[in-house]
């Protein structure tokens, strides 16, 4: 028997069930069965029955999902952390406590938890995802993973030496910045309280320093008492510099807070290195007084070089940048009409007749209030009695400080022949690569805050597992650029770039961008006379954590002829996002290396009996 669609003109063809047998010696057949109505899945299984094959049930029915781990953001994950070498630089292959460091790095990008809940997390029997199985760990507990962070602490001297020979070269650019983080508990000895930079008066907190690479790249971290100001930290990284990095010339670029004269002076002239910082207001105020800095010289451009006899054998390069004066105009004449305000309200109360507020001390304290709240104490002539109050503004000081919105001078002791004007001040706008690597960690994508651990050592330890994770936020989010620009124009292919190198030319960036640089986007720079690897200057996207895990992969995994598809759709979906999230961004990268067969890594997790 076999199934004939017999054409029917202009009607569609019937479909028959028919049988062939011999009759005097000729082939005859009949047809026993008209199958035109049928489903056309019912005709096919009735065709595949006929040439011999077996009933099975239908898709749900034919196979048992016993278990379905989550394995797309995992490979990506681990793919990235591959790429760069940081299992590599972590520690040999085979050893137990690099593969839980790698697992709670990982962890940390894809769904952060506590130690209890990342051994469970990574446990064969209550995995939430396919990373404890990759990794070949088994069976994980709390204490092991605690293990691992002293098993960290103790390789960070040899695991920052070599990201140091990797990405710093003699006569390179090294930046530094402090920034600081709060604590829960009051058991850390290195837990303090002082000037906290997450806005959180009062609470115990620690100071840690990152000594990134030209391009951004962190090759240090250090965490210090949380009462530690930003210059004491400096005089650590100097002799880590010559000490242990063995470095004998490198240019320092640290901030105006930071690098001040005694520590110019005690610690980076000492040891023989050069630095790139900025003055603090006091001092431009000085040079504008003294006549060495002429405010007509901006009338024309936004950037000179001058020179003052208050520094001598240094470069002062002043900049201009018009936005900025324009905000911090806007800014002072909001403050100081809020100060108006509340100050009027208090000489209204000592002027009523009902009730009035007397006593010297006790207006005072009102105004203290006030003038501690909006910071204007310097431009207030104030005049208090036990029964009046006047003030007034200092209109000539607002002028003099009017005059100098929007200008930063760079200051260095480098020369002109070494470093130009230009170069200089993008230099020290690269500081802003540090700050960004902050914010990645403390905010929008590891979550460092708040931290539980009681132990100085644990504390070390996890900022040390934090800043490993930064190479790998890098380079993921580069990719993910590079992807949406070729997406953009035309071509998906994947991308090869590690993550920075020992020093990027300068070039291609607004010097006048701010004070600081904080809206800059210039990468650090090698200095012209030293030979260097060539780092990846591409402008790196703010990241936002996005929890939602994109699902494409399943798909993907399930039709390989969708993958075209998946990647155009995941690139729009990044491309519509401001500031895209990790996940999407690295899943993106994956997509892409897993059709091309790179990254080498086991197929999902999903274990399933034949029924």
């Amino acid at each position: 028997m076999y199934i004939e669609s017999v054409p029917n003109r202009n009607s569609p063809p019937a479909i028959l069930l028919r049988e062939s047998y011999r009759e005097d010696g000729k082939v005859r057949k009949r047809t026993l069965c008209n199958l035109s109505d049928w489903p056309k899945a019912h005709i096919e299984g009735l065709r595949g029955v006929l040439k011999g094959g077996t009933v099975i049930p239908t898709e749900r029915e034919a196979f048992t999902i016993t278990r379905s781990l989550p394995h797309g953001h995992v490979g990506a994950a681990l793919g990235t952390a591959h790429r760069i070498g940081l299992d590599r630089i972590l520690g040999p292959d085979g050893n137990r406590c690099r593969d839980l460091v790698l697992a709670m790095i990982a962890g940390r990008i894809l769904d952060p938890a506590s130690k209890l809940a990342a051994a469970r997390a990574l446990s064969p029997a209550t995995a939430t995802s396919s990373l404890g199985t990759v990794l070949g760990l088994g069976e994980v507990d709390e204490d092991e993973l605690y293990a691992a962070l002293d098993w960290l602490l103790e390789r960070q001297p040899a695991i920052e030496t070599a990201l140091a020979r990797r990405h710093l070269k003699n006569g390179t650019l090294v930046l530094y910045d402090v920034s600081s983080s709060y604590m829960e508990g009051r058991c850390c000895p290195i837990a303090q309280r002082g000037y906290s930079r997450d806005g959180r008066r009062g609470t115990l907190q620690i100071v840690y320093g990152l000594l990134c690479a030209p391009d951004g790249c962190p090759v240090a971290i250090q965490v210090f008492e949380g009462n530690t100001g930003d210059p004491m930290t400096l005089a650590a990284q100097v002799e880590k510099l010559k000490q242990r990095f063995a470095l004998d010339h490198v240019v320092l670029v640290g901030d105006r807070g930071m690098i001040t004269q005694a520590r110019l002076t005690e610690d980076i002239k000492a040891a023989g290195l050069d630095w790139i910082t900025a003055l603090r207001a006091p001092a431009i105020q000085e040079l504008v007084k003294g006549g060495a800095l002429q405010l007509s010289l901006f009338d024309q451009r936004d950037m000179a070089a001058i020179t003052s006899p208050d520094f001598p054998d240094e470069r002062l390069i002043v900049c201009r940048n018009p936005d900025l004066a324009a905000q911090r105009t806007r800014k002072r004449q909001e403050l100081l009409a809020a100060t108006e305000r509340d100050l009027a309200r208090i000489q209204a109360a000592v002027g009523r007749q009902r009730k009035p507020l007397r006593g010297a001390a006790q207006i005072a304290l009102a105004v203290g209030a006030v003038i501690e709240q909006h910071k204007m104490r310097k431009h207030f002539e104030l005049a208090i009695t036990d029964h009046s109050f006047v003030f007034a503004r200092k209109t000539a000081e607002i002028a003099a400080e009017a005059a100098t919105d929007g200008i930063y001078i760079v200051r260095t002791g480098l020369s002109v022949d070494v470093l130009d004007d230009a170069a200089t001040v993008r230099s020290y706008k690269s500081l802003s690569q540090v700050e960004r690597a902050f914010r990645c960690i403390k905010t929008v994508d590891l979550h460092l805050r708040p931290i539980y651990h009681w132990l100085a050592d644990r504390v070390r330890a996890c900022l040390s597992l934090h800043a490993r994770l930064l190479p790998g936020m890098a380079h993921a989010t580069r990719a993910g650029a590079d992807a949406i620009r070729r997406h953009r124009q035309g071509g998906c292919r994947g991308d090869e770039t590690q993550c920075g190198g020992a020093g990027a030319t300068l070039r291609g960036s607004d010097p006048q961008a701010d004070d600081r640089g904080h809206t800059g986007r210039a990468s650090g720079a090698q200095l012209p006379h030293t030979a260097g690897r060539s780092g990846n200057a591409d402008t790196q996207h703010h990241r936002h954590r996005d929890r939602a895990r994109p699902a494409a992969h399943r798909a993907g995994a399930a039709d390989p002829g969708a993958a075209p598809s998946i990647r155009a759709s995941t690139a729009r979906i990044v491309a519509s996002n401001r500031r895209p999230g990790l996940e999407i961004i690295v899943a993106l990268q994956w997509f892409t290396n897993f059709e091309r067969g790179k990254l080498g890594l086991s197929a999902p997790s999903r274990s399933a009996s034949h029924g």
